[in-house]
């Protein structure tokens, strides 16, 4: 049997935006409190080779506050997994901005 070995992992390239600096992005998401709305909404990251810097869940009765930062990111894929967030079914409400593009720029959207 062959060992077992570890796989590198690079994040995938955007390819919409090539010359574009990885951002750090804040996701705050308020959905329904559902057992699987956390995998789904961590899965969309996954999907693009990113682990999110820092995650947070609080249960307020029927509802789930996750806030999200992730700094691998284009902002066009940003806004991406936003949009692709927003469609999932659980999902009541979703406010992203972009913190920072690079450490020479700060710079904050809203959407």
């Amino acid at each position: 049997m062959p060992h077992l070995e570890a796989v590198p992992t690079a994040t995938r390239a955007d390819v919409w935006a090539v010359n574009t600096a990885p951002c750090t992005v804040r996701y705050q998401i308020v959905a329904e409190a559902e057992a699987d709305v956390l995998c789904r909404a961590l899965n969309l990251f996954a999907l693009q080779q990113l682990i999110p810097q820092q995650v947070e869940v609080m249960r307020e009765d029927d509802v789930l506050r996750i806030d999200i930062v992730s700094d691998e990111q284009s902002w066009h894929r940003a806004q991406v997994i936003g949009e692709k967030l927003r469609n999932l079914v659980s999902v009541c409400e979703l406010v992203m901005y972009q913190v920072t593009c690079s450490p020479s720029r700060l710079q904050k959207r809203s959407q």
